[in-house]
């Protein structure tokens, strides 16, 4: 069955995620809970993870944190990505549950057009600011290439938006394929929903 995860970057803006859900489970992170409710939630940032738990949210949603707040229904985040951040733990949380394929969207891992801090929340609360530097993308890659290669026997699809960056550190991994977003938004505006 195919997953959807997101990322904050800017280029998950194009996609209509109420569209996604009905084709398919949906993953996110962090302040993706303000707005949507996907099939399971990632935050590993302690700051915006008990906002979630006391929310309630984490109560009747799927939600995984790094050190769950007691009896607010959240899980723990794998063992194995631990000391991960929030998308490459989305990303495993769906090749766990045996999805195939996996598409990739907003993981931009890069700056925005402007050079600048490439999120969907930028200047909201727990956010930096959207004229804020961007934020350095080494762990990401790092975390990714393991996640990927954890799960060989699975295939991943990156959706390349305009603000994605095109990394050489992620070309090489042969269970992750590229799409442009343009075909990527093709193929999903034609498939049939579930």
């Amino acid at each position: 069955m195919t997953a959807f995860v997101l990322g904050n970057g800017v280029s998950r803006l194009l996609v209509d995620v109420d569209h996604l859900q009905r084709q398919g489970d949906v993953y996110g992170c962090n302040a993706l809970y303000r707005t949507h409710r996907p099939t399971a939630l990632v935050a590993t940032d302690q700051h915006i993870a008990r906002e979630i738990q006391e929310s309630g949210w984490s109560k009747i949603n799927r939600f995984y944190t790094r050190r769950p707040l007691p009896k607010l229904g959240a899980n723990t985040v794998p063992r194995e990505y631990f000391g991960f951040s929030s998308g490459p733990i989305a990303v495993a949380v769906a090749a766990r549950d045996g999805h195939d394929p996996i598409y990739l969207i907003g993981f931009d891992m890069g700056p925005t057009t402007a050079g600048r801090f490439n999120n969907v929340y930028a200047g909201t609360q727990f956010y930096k600011a959207e004229n804020s530097d961007p934020t350095c993308t080494g762990n990401w890659v790092r975390q990714m290439q393991r996640v990927l290669g954890d799960h060989v026997k699975q295939r991943f699809v990156r959706v390349m938006g305009e603000t994605t960056a095109d990394l050489a550190e992620l070309a090489s991994i042969r269970n992750l394929e590229s799409m442009p977003m343009s075909e990527f938004l093709a193929s999903i505006n034609t498939r049939e929903e579930t």
